[in-house]
């Protein structure tokens, strides 16, 4: 079940951000503005690498890394998928050893990183023609964090819920973190899957377990 709502996240992801060269001028001054926009780029970038991408899927990360990042605030969400082990690293008393661990945390945001590439580019290959409708845009206010509510509507299946939290940089703009589907959070069902192996495995094992998985060549059904 776990790995089905994961999988419904990722797709809605790919929907909703993937985007064409026209993304660089995308404003991320508001919330709901950037994520019509960008999302208005999707098709078109699709049908513009579709070539490329039947020949070589592995395309599909190079698409990810330069059109889908820039959108996703990677940094704060591997920090929130370490959770309480931030805290366990802050409290330790040694400066060398909480020097050691910190490089790790760096090191593990980087190889996050790049696990997040190569499992959005995944779920890539199963994208289909879903249309998505925004619900209406609220005040922002003061606030620093919002839910940006929206529907994924395909034709003879339920509309599909999905809340994205987007957090505002000290320079005004505006990235999604995190992801809400059928009441699962991305961030939150990723805690869960890696934090039983970094309590009794430890944070270097993380690493190359995502590692690995980042490397992984991307792989068409079918093909």
């Amino acid at each position: 079940m776990l790995n089905k709502i994961t999988t419904l996240i990722l797709t809605s992801i790919i929907i909703l951000f993937s985007t064409n060269s026209k993304a660089a001028q995308v404003s991320l001054e508001n919330p709901y503005v950037a994520i019509k926009k960008i999302a208005g780029n999707t098709f078109d970038r699709l049908a513009k690498d579709q070539s490329v991408i039947n020949d070589d899927p592995n395309h599909l990360k190079v698409v990810v890394e330069e059109e889908l990042l820039p959108y996703i605030d990677y940094k704060y969400a591997a920090l929130k998928v370490l959770g309480s082990y931030i805290s366990k690293v802050k409290n330790i008393e040694d400066k060398a050893e909480r020097k050691k661990e910190y490089v790790k945390i760096k090191r593990f945001i980087g190889v996050f990183k790049g696990y997040l590439v190569t499992t959005y580019a995944g779920v890539f290959t199963q994208y289909t023609d879903q249309m998505v409708k925004f619900d209406s845009a609220q005040k922002l206010e003061n606030k620093t964090k919002v839910k940006v509510g929206t529907r994924i509507v395909e034709e003879g299946k339920p509309d599909i819920r999905i809340s994205f939290k987007m957090k505002k940089s000290k320079k005004g703009q505006w990235r999604a973190y995190d992801m809400i589907a059928e009441g699962i959070s991305l961030l939150d069902a990723k805690q869960s899957e890696l934090h039983g192996i970094l309590r009794k495995e430890g944070i270097d094992h993380v690493i190359t377990l995502l590692e690995n998985k980042s490397k992984l060549p991307i792989q068409v059904k079918g093909k």
